[in-house]
């Protein structure tokens, strides 16, 4: 029974890190997305003012929206991370009344 839970703890958290590195590896997608944008709108030889101020406004938009995605990621790991706290003070209330003999 404690392997058990044991298990359960580390799939949970296992769980928790995929999350965490998806949204990582998400924000650094949108990263690279608003640098190949910048990269373009240089390449067309625009204006330089326009040109760093879109840059700067892209990239702005591409870290905010990066760091939503980190927080929910952590939210969501930190929900999964309480749910199995939950999980195993239930299974050891559980063992502890069976070891007892009670209900």
């Amino acid at each position: 029974m404690p392997e058990e839970i044991t298990s359960s703890v580390e799939a949970i958290e296992v769980e928790a890190e995929k999350v965490l590195a998806d949204a990582r590896t998400r924000a650094n997608e949108i990263l690279l997305q608003a640098r190949e944008e910048a990269k373009k709108t240089l390449a067309a030889q625009l204006d330089m003012d326009e040109v760093k101020a879109f840059s700067e406004k892209f990239v702005s938009r591409a870290q905010t929206e990066a760091g939503k995605k980190i927080e929910d990621a952590e939210k969501q790991a930190d929900e999964i991370s309480a749910t199995a706290d939950k999980k195993v003070k239930e299974i050891t209330k559980l063992v502890t009344d069976i070891v007892i003999g009670g209900s």
